[in-house]
């Protein structure tokens, strides 16, 4: 429970403010479409076609069953786009030409990365303004915070000058375990502000929601889950930049 929890999640209370909220699933196993109910057969454009410039963003998006909260959904064809995309011009920057095409539909833009720091997670970093990283609360917590701080550094550094972490939302929060209290306590002391006040607790419900193809919010809003995501998304709405930009 981590990054795609937290884009289906956050991007439903985002749309539940009224903000034109587009989830754009970048990771082959899909499973951010999956936990919007997305059925494989309507999969008929995906990221895949977007990156390697066979349909437009436009062309792939599909409607959720939540007001307000779009998706380009991802297939498995996206586990050899790494290998394809070496070959074509501008690799790095196929998916921040795609969504400049589309500028204005959206507020707001959740791209939900696939777990590895490879060329589709580059894509993007040089697409996005800002970045928000969930970060559970376990013992290699911190070890891959730094390689991703390293490689925001370098994105930075190489193609985009403006890319900033716009807040790390600690997720699988226990209060009974002591560990999960000194991870969190470590990345407080490192990070500071940078960390948001909400936490994400271990929640059952926030499990069991995408086996029926629905966001938390939805399948239980009472929720210990649910009600932290709500205010999670207070806290990024207070830290985003007028008018609403890709995260």
């Amino acid at each position: 429970m981590g990054k795609t929890t937290t884009a289906i999640n956050l991007g439903t209370a985002l749309a539940a403010t009224g903000l034109r909220v587009l989830i754009l699933d970048l990771d082959p196993q899909g499973n951010a479409s999956t936990g919007l109910g997305i059925n494989r057969a309507d999969r008929t454009r995906s990221s895949y076609e977007v990156l390697i410039g066979e349909a437009t963003v436009a062309d792939a998006v599909v409607p959720t069953g939540v007001p307000k909260l779009d998706i380009v959904p991802a297939t498995p064809d996206l586990s050899g786009a790494e290998i394809e995309l070496v070959e074509y011009e501008e690799r790095t920057h196929r998916l921040d030409h795609a969504l400049v095409r589309c500028d204005g539909r959206w507020d707001i833009v959740l791209i939900d990365c696939p777990p590895s720091l490879g060329l589709l997670t580059i894509n993007a970093m040089v697409a996005a303004h800002c970045l928000l990283v969930p970060l559970q609360c376990e013992f290699f917590a911190l070890e891959g915070l730094s390689q991703l701080l390293g490689t925001v550094e370098r994105i930075r550094a190489r193609f985009n000058p403006g890319l900033s972490i716009l807040g790390v939302a600690l997720t699988m929060y226990d209060r009974r375990n002591r560990l999960t209290d000194q991870v969190a306590a470590d990345v407080r002391a490192v990070l500071g502000k940078v960390v948001f006040d909400t936490v994400i607790p271990r929640n059952v419900r926030l499990s069991e929601a995408p086996s029926h193809g629905l966001p938390a919010l939805i399948y239980d809003h009472r929720c210990p889950g649910s009600e932290a995501y709500i205010n999670l998304a207070r806290e990024l709405i207070a830290r985003l930049p007028k008018p609403a930009q890709a995260a």
